[in-house]
């Protein structure tokens, strides 16, 4: 059964939305979504463990081996990505199950393809199956934004969808010049035949640089990071939950490419300016969250500043930056998906006032205020929390490089600038309260109010569980890392011992 596991990820979301799409009555489809979503963390945890034995999983599927047939590849980065998206996903089908699933038909069988999408992302060998599963989350994330309608939601959504179709039509344009030029699309042998001597062509450097551009537009990288904030503060609260982890999507896959293909062949190619540009994105999304206006707002900002600070990771191609990198991915990953949760449950308490930092609001329960403590400490660094010890083993690993000096620079200002943003925030919705006896409930009275209360909690205690069992996360962290930059087992590991035979196959 363990052959079949690097399926499961992909194959739960895909019966589980199959089915939902044949039987629209509510609670079946909310009974349906939870047990998926739960299926979904059950299944990658168990990836995730066998990944950790440091064996390579390569699951042909159609039992065509690569580079000829479509395969799944496991090593531990993808398992443990497909858990963090679980675990994203069962919060938000439990959120979402509280009410906000009415508002929409097909929100579960949407969510489900979003889940998907990401999962395959994570898993996938194969460089155009990385477009379809793209397209698979993209057109998941276009119905799922526009739920519930509304004039921010719809102007948001349309410059979304427009950029991504630019996108996509980038990345086919890359893997059309890729194919031609080296005739595979397979990773593994994309790195294989870029590692032989006088295959470099400038034709497969320009489509490396493309695929890196798509990447880039993904992951939100300054100048293409314009849409996040306003799309992602449009968003309904589940959505943006999971949205959180959609620009790590175009991390981690520039990040795998990059040390598979790109810096053996090409190491100049993102040399020196990515840094700049990374660095120039945390500045530019510092001085958005100190100008935000609402809670969702921030959050938004919030996760543009985590692509910034994740983008440094692949600019720089070391194993122990990667591994300090992919700590602080999983922390920025559910301290943003509970910012959105926490935002709207705020807005919804404070009456008209929502979630805008505004005083004369009606008066948070004490709950709510204990809430946006924790998560602003896990948001802007202070320790105990997981952000400390993440921020402190990334500082440590960068202190060696060329601009170290500057990104220690700007790294520690932005903290310093996002705890007065959160501090700023904080003094508005909780202490600057209404008149006496306009204090609201403590939770809004709605059927189902405890699973929306349940799902932010969870996010908000992934924090400080990231902090106390650091020990073990940060040596999983370092396992992983060692073995994404071990490309030659890599590509040994996907095309067999002697790829060498495959390419005279090619060749005959």
């Amino acid at each position: 059964m363990s052959q079949h596991a690097p399926i499961l990820p992909i194959l739960i979301p895909l019966l589980a939305a199959l089915l939902l799409l044949l039987q629209p009555h509510l609670p079946f489809q909310r009974a349906v979504g939870l047990l998926a979503s739960l299926l979904g963390v059950v299944a990658t945890a168990w990836l995730t463990l066998l990944a950790d034995d440091g064996i390579l999983r390569v699951y042909a599927l159609g039992d065509w081996e690569a580079p000829f047939g479509i395969v799944l590849v496991v090593d531990r980065l993808a398992a443990a990505m497909t858990l963090l998206t679980a675990l994203l996903g069962l919060c938000g089908v439990l959120y979402a199950s509280s009410g906000f699933d009415a508002e929409g038909r097909f929100f579960h069988p949407l969510f489900q393809l979003q889940l998907l999408g990401l999962n395959g992302a994570f898993l996938t060998g194969d460089l155009f199956n990385l477009f379809v599963f793209f397209e698979i989350m993209l057109l998941a994330s276009y119905a799922l934004l526009a739920q519930t309608g509304g004039l921010a939601r719809t102007r948001a959504g349309i410059t979304y969808v427009v950029l991504n179709l630019l996108g996509s039509s980038l990345f086919l344009i890359a893997l059309g010049l890729l194919y031609a030029t080296l005739g595979t699309l397979n990773l593994a042998d994309v790195a294989y035949r870029l590692s032989q001597s006088g295959i470099h062509h400038n034709g497969a450097r320009l489509a490396l640089a493309l695929l890196c551009a798509v990447f880039f537009l993904k992951a939100a990288l300054l100048p293409l990071s314009f849409w996040l904030p306003h799309t992602y503060a449009a968003a309904p609260a589940p959505v943006a939950a999971l949205f959180a982890i959609m620009t790590k999507v175009g991390i981690v896959s520039l990040l795998r490419l990059q040390v598979i293909a790109i810096y053996p062949a090409y190491p100049d190619l993102l040399y020196g300016w990515l840094t700049a540009l990374a660095l120039t994105t945390v500045l530019f999304a510092v001085l958005g969250a100190l100008a935000a206006k609402d809670m969702k707002t921030l959050s938004a900002w919030l996760v543009l500043l985590s692509a910034g600070t994740l983008l440094l990771v692949p600019a720089q191609a070391s194993a122990d930056i990667s591994a300090a990198g992919l700590f602080y991915l999983a922390h920025s990953s559910f301290a943003g998906a509970a910012s959105f949760l926490l935002a709207e449950l705020i807005g919804e308490q404070r009456g008209a006032a929502g979630d805008t930092f505004s005083t004369g609001a009606k008066r948070l329960p004490a709950w709510s205020g204990i809430a946006f403590i924790v998560l602003a400490m896990t948001l802007a660094g202070l320790p105990p929390c997981s952000c400390f010890l993440c921020k402190l083993m990334l500082l440590n690993t960068l202190r060696g490089v060329e601009a170290g000096v500057a990104i220690w620079t700007i790294l520690l200002l932005a903290a310093f600038l996002v705890t007065m943003a959160l501090a700023r925030a904080g003094s508005m919705l909780i202490w600057e309260n209404g008149p006496a006896g306009t204090s609201s409930a403590a939770l809004p009275a709605a059927a189902g109010g405890w699973r929306r209360l349940g799902a932010m909690l969870c996010l908000i205690a992934a924090g400080p569980l990231l902090a106390v069992f650091a020990q073990p996360l940060s040596g999983y962290a370092q396992r992983t890392a060692a073995q994404l930059h071990d490309t030659r087992a890599y590509i040994h590991g996907v095309l067999g011992n002697d790829p060498a035979t495959i390419q005279r196959q090619r060749r005959g």
